[in-house]
């Protein structure tokens, strides 16, 4: 019998051409995204409850840090004009088009909404602005998980249909802890609920998402993706346990339950970021390897055949 072959590439070399995007920039933009999305939901909560310091604190973190957003894809563009070329079409189809209209869209409804309530004035506006980024801000909280499974690359195209649920939870957990790091204990509520539900998603839907992968999901597990997806892992089981027994802690002032609330806001920034730089050098890494995208191919025409 003829023994199966050996798996090889031609000359050994990549079958894809890997990106060619700049870590920081592009992992940075995902964390960011996911952060004020997140926020503007719950800063249309507070607000809607009675909760101005906490409205407050979210209002800031979405304006923030979807301007950091944008300025760090324009970073890794190279030019603000890119950008703007991507706004002379509305194509549906295309993630990035999509993507770049939404970012257009909320950004500014998000500096608006902060301007009025550091201002108090033009309260209505403000109000309407803070509505607008909540309607918006869970597409800017899952929209760069569609970009990313859109492309060729192995460990993000084979997780398209969780890694939207990974990122929303992830995103949830980032918001959560600026909340609970930032705003009084008295009126963190709702940021040490949605810390538990966010964390929740984020790890179910990652473990879930790697048991559908096959081959794809290897890459988790090695090298630098496996040590920031592990710290992922601790820092938001952490958070999210820290931030329910802040929770009980906390007094009739909300004093008792500011430490535990202050480290897993934390723990759960932290975590957030780890997730989404442990899942793009997961991505690299199976790009730069031809066996990720030729051994699934194989198998598909196997099955197919059978």
């Amino acid at each position: 019998m003829v023994p199966d072959a050996a798996f090889s590439s031609y000359y050994g070399e990549p079958v894809l051409n890997k990106p060619t995007w700049k870590p920081a920039d592009i992992a940075g933009y995902l964390y960011l995204g996911g952060l004020a999305g997140a926020s503007s939901l719950l800063a249309a909560g507070g607000q809607g409850t009675g909760r101005p310091d906490l409205a407050r604190v979210a209002k800031l973190g979405a304006a923030g840090a979807i301007s950091l957003s944008l300025g760090a894809l324009v970073h890794d563009l190279g030019r603000p004009a890119r950008f703007l070329n991507m706004l002379r079409v509305f194509k549906p189809t295309s993630p990035m088009n999509t993507g770049s209209w939404l970012l257009a869209g909320y950004a500014p409804l998000t500096l608006a909404a902060v301007a009025a309530d550091l201002t108090g004035r033009a309260r209505l506006a403000g109000a309407g602005a803070t509505a607008g980024a909540a309607v918006l801000g869970p597409a800017v909280a899952t929209y760069t998980a569609v970009l990313l499974s859109d492309t060729a690359v192995p460990s993000w195209h084979e997780g398209y249909r969780e890694l939207p649920f990974v990122f929303a939870g992830s995103g949830a957990s980032a918001a959560a802890g600026l909340a609970l790091l930032c705003a009084p204990p008295r009126q963190a509520g709702p940021a040490r609920r949605m810390a538990v539900l966010g964390a929740t998603l984020e790890l179910g839907a990652f473990r879930w998402m790697k048991r559908g992968m096959g081959l794809a999901a290897e890459p988790f597990e090695q090298g630098r993706p496996h040590r920031l997806l592990r710290a992922a892992e601790l820092l938001t089981a952490g958070g999210a346990v820290l931030a329910a027994y802040a929770g009980q802690g906390a007094g009739r002032r909300g004093r008792g339950g500011r430490v535990p609330a202050a480290v897993a806001g934390a723990a759960l920034l932290t975590g957030s970021a780890a997730l989404r730089f442990g899942v793009f050098h997961a991505g690299v890494a199976s790009a730069e390897d031809p066996r990720y995208t030729v051994v699934p191919q194989r198998e598909r025409l196997r099955a197919r055949a059978g």
